[in-house]
């Protein structure tokens, strides 16, 4: 393995998450809402599985907006020929997110409402 192309491969994996953290309001959001709750894990005494599982939960979502953005910039070039098709893949895509990103929120309000609930009563 040559050492020289495994940094550019992670150069080239840093270049693609800058250009969705520019372009992206979403990405921007999730990031900001990680940042968060990566806090918040580092405050309460959540147990190594509980953690585990908000950190997947976190990587789940980033990673799915990063493939729905690279989708939708995948359908960009092929807008014009199959106009109605794509709109339907990046709906679909986006709901992908949307799903992900609600089932999150549902299973950490599950793992942090004890702890918030103890913290505040």
């Amino acid at each position: 393995m040559k050492v020289k192309r495994l940094f550019k491969s992670f150069y080239n994996a840093w270049q693609g998450i800058k250009y969705v953290f520019k372009q992206e309001q979403n990405f921007k959001i999730q990031l900001l809402i990680s940042i968060l709750v990566l806090l918040l894990i580092w405050y309460l005494p959540l147990s190594k599985g509980e953690m585990i599982v908000v950190i997947l939960l976190i990587f789940i979502v980033l990673i799915l907006e990063l493939m729905n953005t690279a989708f939708e910039k995948l359908a960009d070039v092929l807008k014009p020929r199959l106009f109605y098709q794509i709109g339907i893949v990046k709906d679909i895509m986006a709901a992908m997110v949307f799903l992900s990103s609600i089932g999150a929120i549902i299973i950490g309000l599950i793992i942090f409402w004890p702890y918030l609930f103890e913290l505040f009563y």
